[in-house]
């Protein structure tokens, strides 16, 4: 067998032609099929290294090649080329097993591109199999769910976990985004490589390019040394673009480059520098909402949004409510202390049931290690969740007239979260689950509304 030998499938002459001669020169060993049919049957007498096929062709179609593919050869990478691409069929083909979903036209640099990284990543993830590091990670940041849909989206998020395909994870805060992140780096031919998280939202704007994308001595003050950029940390591995939603427009602009030509250039750098990442972004912000407000770039949000994955509110799942305490009462107990062995009340599980947890997993596993640690005999009743009356039941929050917007009512929430914790912003911030720039925002909207009606805004 050569080596790095590919199968191109393309039922169009012209485009098996053109194919063929750009991976030959990329050094590749080339041969084609003009059908399905043709391309399984050269796959089962030959041995080949990847396979790119078309996926919309008469008598079979691309997706049935791959899937036969994987059938026989699950290890063998398989890249879809299609000039009719949509979010759909790029998520079907990555939940079929494919590698990654080119658009056409492309350059011949994006078909090279695409080809290096399947071939790095895939081909040694193949050989290396699944190690122990990953099991262990895996155990160590447990997904508990028993619900129906968390089980359907872990499945499609495990499918698509091998592929190189940027993923934009989103859904309120708490629900676990960073968790599926990984999840789907452990699950990856990139696990024992790095993972490299970085908060978008957390580090000052003035400071995120540098953290991102490193700088060079001297390149501005205070630039004292050179710095490598989180991306550059993250090379060959994965890199976690957290609350992707609070990034400015002029850093969106050099990530949309870095995410097509896999290139950055460090802050006074004198080069492009060439890095293998895989990205995966996730936000707790209507991403729609923002591209259509002019807060997010249509482009870039097209370009992570491949693989859309959406973790739903710990309200729509209740049934993991009594699993996920039962998790942290024995996370609780693994880490020793006072409390080493807690269990709660049928009480105290019917209470949590009735809660609509605004801050979702993040807010009820901060409830239950409260309670471990203030009940007195190892018990936990109702009375151990409030402790400083600041945090009430959401029902309370139900009281909003009929007829009213949800704009209004999110405000309404915000403002009467805000009274009850006595205008402590960060405090706010945790019980509503949002970030403190998320509602330093939505109060400068509402300031800015209020000052257009001519009305005083505190």
């Amino acid at each position: 067998m050569e080596k790095n030998q590919i199968l191109v499938v393309d039922d169009e002459g012209s485009m098996r032609l053109a194919l063929s001669e750009a991976l030959r020169r990329g050094g590749y060993a080339v041969d084609t099929a003009a059908d399905g049919f043709d391309a399984l049957q050269k796959f089962r007498t030959d041995r080949f290294h990847m396979v790119i096929t078309d996926v919309k062709m008469p008598k079979m179609n691309g997706l049935d090649v791959l899937r036969e593919i994987k059938r026989i050869s699950p290890r063998t990478p398989v890249i879809m080329v299609t000039a009719y691409g949509t979010i759909q069929n790029a998520v079907d083909a990555m939940k079929e097993g494919a590698s990654d979903y080119i658009l056409k036209p492309f350059s011949y640099e994006d078909l090279e591109s695409a080809v290096k990284r399947v071939m790095t990543t895939q081909g040694r993830g193949a050989e290396q199999g699944r190690g122990t590091l990953g099991s262990v990670r895996s155990k160590s940041r447990t997904i508990v769910t028993q619900n129906r849909e968390m089980q359907k989206l872990l499945e499609l998020a495990r499918n698509i976990a091998p592929s190189n395909a940027t993923v934009l994870i989103q859904g309120e805060s708490g629900t676990g985004k960073e968790l599926l992140a990984r999840f789907i780096f452990e699950n990856s031919p990139r696990r024992d490589k790095p993972f490299v998280a970085i908060n978008c939202a957390a580090v000052p704007e003035n400071l995120l390019e540098s953290e991102l994308f490193g700088h060079e001595k001297g390149s501005f003050t205070g630039a004292v040394s050179q710095r490598i950029g989180k991306f550059e940390m993250a090379h060959h591995g994965t890199i976690l673009l957290d609350e992707i939603g609070e990034m400015s427009l002029q850093l969106q602009a050099k990530l949309l480059r870095v995410l097509q030509e896999f290139e950055l250039d460090r802050i006074g750098g004198k080069g492009p520098i060439s890095i293998d990442v895989r990205v995966i972004a996730t936000t707790n912000e209507d991403l729609h909402r923002a591209v259509a407000e002019g807060r997010f770039r249509e482009d870039l949000f097209y370009r992570l949004n491949v693989i859309p994955l959406t973790l739903p509110p710990l309200r729509e799942r209740k049934e993991d409510i009594p699993l996920l305490v039962d998790h942290f009462l024995k996370k609780i107990a693994e880490r020793g202390g006072p409390r080493r062995e807690v269990v709660i009340s049928q009480e105290g599980r019917a209470l949590l049931l009735k809660y609509d947890w605004k801050g979702n997993v993040r807010e009820l596993e901060n409830f239950v290690e409260r309670a471990a640690l203030v009940c007195e005999d190892g018990v936990i009743y109702p009375r151990h969740f409030f402790l400083d009356g600041t945090v009430k039941p959401r029902t309370e929050s139900r009281g909003v007239p009929v007829g009213s917007t949800l704009k209004e009512m999110e405000r309404q929430l915000i403002l009467k979260t805000l009274e009850e914790v006595e205008g402590n912003r960060t405090r706010a911030a945790k019980v509503l689950g949002i970030s403190i720039r998320t509602l330093r925002n939505k109060l400068n909207e509402y300031r800015a509304e209020a000052g257009e009606k001519g009305e005083k805004f505190a």
